[in-house]
């Protein structure tokens, strides 16, 4: 009976997941009582116009419709669509909690900043292909009055995918998929890539995949602060501060066939502001889990995953931090500027920087290579014994090379199949997701945001079909797998 009804879709909107109501009145009323009491206090008190008795600028407002988790491109991303499709202006309140106000260590600003279209499900493709449409007009989506328009560099020097003998009959398999969707990208065989990228040694090559347009790289620090800018001036509001706790009320129930199901629902966010050890609660209706790679951790806060093994209660969000390291080092002998994002059949990939002959770069290390996630320090080791040899094999020039600067920075890494994770949790019937991309959010993340704005809103995706994304595959073992990951 469980399977079949999480199989079915999804359910209602906002307003049926609880947006129409507060449990103390709308966010509205709220505003009108505080106004009232306000005017009272000043009518009674000597010298003229109140003013608060503390300065209580940096805590979040007590009541918000929707409390967003995370302050990365996606949660920005969401707080955007739901501001841009809502049906009345200041309908709905959104507040969007982070804890790293500087960013020094988001997901987003670490990145190399690529967008491709080469995946091998249909919905990646389908997401990326309307990302690139948002960058490439990004001021007719983010423009504010006044203020300067937003310059993303984007460079669309493409993505260059290179298969062994084994993985050449998959590479045109997933090549066939991305056609079918739109994307403009073709083979190309060792003589042709000989003829197109000189510099390159083909050895060990069968074939390789390439993509004519809207591939390539952009400043993800410009997104970032051109949606954080954007979302500011429709009204959205920002706490720099953790998420500690949720309050939330329960209701026991059991299905035609005797199971029973616990669904919970979430009335409260806690949120511990910078520089202080007290909490402010903030009433909602909705709480978007946008934390990236520590969003494991705030739906563990929720109670998700906490229940009997092989049960719907009992499935934890399978998203962790994975550490990964980017290289930049100088070579001048390297790729000229025609060179695009090349994707190396060992793991290895690297980019061009610049103008200076300056290159971007690394590998995803072996599962049982993992490195501790406990902090950002890179190992430059992995580069010259894991990283190097295959860049060197590849590109005689880089033989060469000199590393400058590296840095590491977090995937959201989903374990179960490397998808990202998109929608309303099936229990915990207030909490939507938008984590788990494994390191291809960023460039997903406009399409992401539109597609959980949708089913806040509406109860369904609309634009995208992103059911294959729902937590409940987790339960059911229905894997998106995704094999064109980097």
């Amino acid at each position: 009976m469980i399977r079949r009804a999480l199989r079915l879709g999804l359910g209602p909107g906002l307003l049926g997941r609880g947006l129409g109501a507060h449990r103390e009145g709308s966010t509205l009323d709220w505003h009108g009582k505080v106004s009232e009491i306000k005017k009272k206090i000043q009518s009674v008190l000597p010298g003229g116009a109140w003013s608060p008795l503390c300065d209580t600028s940096h805590l979040p407002p007590e009541h918000s419709d929707v409390v967003i988790v995370g302050g990365g491109v996606l949660g920005l991303s969401v707080a955007y669509w739901l501001k841009r499709l809502e049906k009345r202006q200041g309908a709905i309140r959104v507040l969007v909690v982070e804890r790293d106000h500087t960013y020094s260590q988001a997901s987003t600003v670490l990145s190399v900043g690529g967008i491709r279209q080469q995946f091998s499900l249909p919905e990646n493709i389908q997401l990326s292909l309307f990302s690139v449409e948002f960058l490439r007009n990004i001021n007719e989506y983010l423009a504010v009055v006044d203020d300067p328009p937003l310059d993303l560099q984007f460079n669309p020097s493409g993505y260059l995918f290179l298969a062994s003998e084994e993985g050449a009959t998959i590479m045109e398999n997933n090549v066939k998929v991305q056609r079918q969707q739109g994307a403009k990208v073709c083979l190309m065989s060792p003589e042709q890539l000989r003829k197109k990228f000189p510099w390159m040694n083909m050895e060990g090559v069968a074939l390789a995949s390439y993509g004519l347009e809207n591939e390539g790289w952009f400043d993800p620090w410009c997104l970032l602060q051109g949606l954080r800018r954007k979302v500011q001036s429709m009204g959205v509001l920002f706490c720099h501060g953790e998420v500690t706790r949720f309050v939330s009320s329960s209701n026991h129930m059991e299905t035609a066939i005797g199971e029973k199901v616990t669904l919970k629902r979430i009335h409260e966010v806690h949120v511990k502001v910078d520089h202080s050890q007290e909490y402010q609660p903030v009433e909602c209706s909705i709480v978007v889990n946008a934390a990236g790679a520590w969003s494991g951790r705030i739906a563990e806060l929720a109670g998700i995953g906490k229940g009997p093994s092989g049960t719907l209660q009992g499935t934890k969000l399978p998203v962790e931090p994975r550490k990964r390291y980017v290289y930049l080092w100088h070579c001048p002998q390297g790729p000229g500027l025609e060179a695009p994002l090349v994707a190396d059949p060992s793991g290895a990939y690297f980019r061009r920087e610049g103008l200076g002959n300056n290159y971007l770069g690394g590998c995803s290390p072996a599962e049982e290579e993992e490195p501790d996630p406990g902090n950002l320090e890179v190992d430059h080791d992995f580069f010259q014994e894991k990283v190097w040899p295959h860049l060197a094999q590849r590109v005689p020039a880089f033989e060469t090379l000199k590393v400058r600067r590296a840095w590491a920075g977090y995937y959201d890494y989903n374990t179960f199949d490397q998808n990202g994770v998109v929608g309303p949790h099936p229990l915990v019937v207030n909490m939507y997701f938008a984590t788990g991309f494994s390191g291809h959010g960023l460039q997903q993340a406009p399409a992401v945001g539109r597609a959980v704005a949708e089913v806040m809103l509406e109860g369904h995706f609309q634009t995208i079909n992103l059911s294959p994304f729902l937590f409940s595959r987790f339960y059911l073992g229905e894997k998106a797998q995704e094999h064109c990951i980097i």
